[in-house]
């Protein structure tokens, strides 16, 4: 595979400050990749400099092989960004709102390709309504929309879900699979990790404008050992020999933490001795938030 994004020693200075300090990596052709981190870790930075719309201190960017200072027509071309921020034109209906957006690539007669993104996107009964009059949620939507107007082979998606209702969320990941399957890169970022766990097959953390993460989701998971068992119990009282074991109470159960699935015949073994019921058991592993939480807190 080749790289779709090619980011090498970006640096981005907002005078002292320092909003993304050597950052490298690449995002190859067909990946589904979240860039997570926490608010002002530098995230919207870097991918305002991919996109073009804010210039790096030093550094190089490529996007489909073309710098996005020198080649950046080309590189433009390359890129769909659905920005955080809800931007939109208050006089122009959904439909125009698509085909003004589709001019700007200098497509003409595109009604057919917007036709079928609106119905991805439930945008269909909204398309000859006025953009100032769509709820929140469906502003996002026409985002989604606009930026795939072109066809664009790499897909950044800067928490395309925020303030978005269930239902729409659902949609928005089945469509957004569906590109990804056909063949576009999607980057993702998210404060929804789980969304992160279950789509991505690669992560990168940042920090401070630092890389502090780059790995497959099953290796950065695979850091974090154990499983933990969440136990209702009749009487509700741990025996004393499982309290090396106790990592806290949840809603009336005990959480239990493992080293390993072997320790859970102990605990359970120990529980029948004492006479003591099992009323519900979850066994939980530890999922991508708690990763983040650890590397987060590193020095």
């Amino acid at each position: 595979m080749s790289a779709v994004i090619d980011i090498r020693q970006v640096h981005k200075a907002f005078g002292p400050i320092k909003a993304l300090d050597g950052v490298s990596l690449s995002i190859e052709q067909g990946e589904f990749f979240a860039l997570l981190g926490p608010n002002g870790a530098g995230k919207t930075t870097l991918i305002n400099i991919v996109a073009g719309l804010t210039r790096a201190t030093s550094g190089e960017v490529r996007v489909m092989g073309y710098d996005v200072v020198a080649d950046y027509r080309h590189a433009r071309r390359a890129l769909g960004v659905v920005p955080q921020e809800l931007v939109f034109d208050p006089f122009f209906t959904v439909r125009e709102t698509l085909r003004i957006q589709s001019g700007y690539f200098g497509l003409a007669h595109n009604d057919d390709w917007i036709d079928e993104v609106m119905h991805h996107l439930d945008l269909t009964d909204k398309a000859e309504r006025n953009m100032r009059a769509l709820s929140g949620g469906m502003k996002r939507r026409v985002l989604v929309a606009q930026a795939l107007v072109h066809k664009p082979p790499v897909i950044v998606l800067d928490e395309p879900t925020a303030g978005v209702d269930v239902e729409l969320r659902q949609g928005l990941w089945n469509f957004v699979k569906k590109l990804n399957r056909d063949g576009h890169t999607i980057v993702l970022t998210t404060h929804y990790l789980e969304e992160a766990e279950t789509l991505c097959s690669r992560i990168a953390m940042l920090k401070q404008g630092r890389l502090v993460a780059l790995d497959t989701t099953a290796n950065l998971l695979a850091t974090m050992s154990g499983r933990y068992l969440k136990l209702k119990l009749a009487p509700e009282q741990l025996p004393a020999s499982l309290h090396r074991f106790l990592a806290g109470e949840e809603q009336g159960r005990f959480v239990l933490a493992l080293p390993d699935y072997a320790t859970l015949e102990t605990v359970l073994a120990t529980l029948r001795e004492a006479k003591i019921q099992v009323l519900d058991m979850e066994l939980a592993q530890p999922d991508l938030e708690e990763v983040f939480v650890s590397i987060m807190n590193r020095e």
